[in-house]
């Protein structure tokens, strides 16, 4: 039996950004860097990007991945993976990879399907690190967890904790396949209403959600300047390993 599925929902509407999945950064779609990294995660056995848009398709298969049309109805990327993992029978862990983050690390996918395989009473994960800038931490578009002695989630939130020590929680996010397609059965949940946060769904059902917490994050995509910002890292990347390899050469 496979093991691990990796899949990364797509969407072509965005109000601040429209079309932000084919937008280039560094010469390449913003999704392909997403889909080139994910492939690079020993752990996944498959990774599929879940669309419900002919021109995220199109350019998907041009490059060589394996694409999902999904239903154009979903109200949110959980609920499009999972119209994906629902026929991907032969899968135990579902790895939701978010599409606007072009340089996740491979490392980060694989660390979440170990910590799932070790644990066969954990049913969800995810990942949170400290804030590099204290400040960006009253903003209600990050949003914060706390966690327990164990690194399990006591709770999200958009608003700061008051006695808390909080993380900065990044959208990446570990599944069993039978989680998942429960989790997208059951209704909104109030907290999960009041937060906008879907994530309280789970927690508010009862289920454990564990915390993988690193040094730092990757950062995502969601306006143009946020693209630019990360195309000039890019670049310079590429720039230093041009001059590294010039310089073995001599």
């Amino acid at each position: 039996m496979s093991i691990a599925l990796g899949i990364i929902p797509a969407r072509w509407g965005s109000t601040r950004f429209p079309g932000k999945p084919l937008h280039l950064i560094a010469g390449k779609p913003l999704l392909r860097h997403v889909w080139e990294r994910s492939r690079r995660a020993r752990s996944l056995d498959s990774v599929i990007i879940a669309t419900d848009d002919m021109r995220i398709a199109e350019a998907a298969f041009s490059w060589g991945a394996e694409v999902s049309l999904t239903s154009a109805s979903h109200h949110s990327g959980t609920d499009r993976i999972a119209e994906v993992a629902a026929k991907a029978k032969g899968f135990s862990y579902i790895i939701n990879i978010q599409g606007d983050e072009p340089l996740i690390d491979p490392r980060l996918i694989d660390r979440l399907v170990r910590e799932l395989k070790k644990d066969r009473n954990l049913e969800m994960v995810t990942v949170a690190h400290p804030f590099g800038n204290p400040a960006e931490a009253a903003s209600p578009h990050q949003v914060k967890v706390v966690l327990d002695r164990q690194n399990d989630v006591i709770c999200f939130s958009r608003a700061l904790p008051s006695e808390a020590k909080y993380f900065r929680h990044q959208g990446i996010y570990g599944y069993t396949r039978d989680l998942l397609l429960r989790f997208v059965e059951w209704k909104p949940t109030p907290l999960e209403r009041a937060e906008s946060l879907e994530q309280l769904r789970a927690l508010e059902n009862g289920v454990r959600i564990q915390v993988v917490v690193t040094a730092s994050g990757s950062p995502g995509v969601d306006t143009p300047e946020d693209a630019e910002a990360i195309e000039r890292k890019l670049l310079s990347a590429r720039r230093r390993a041009a001059r590294k390899k010039r310089s073995s050469n001599r």
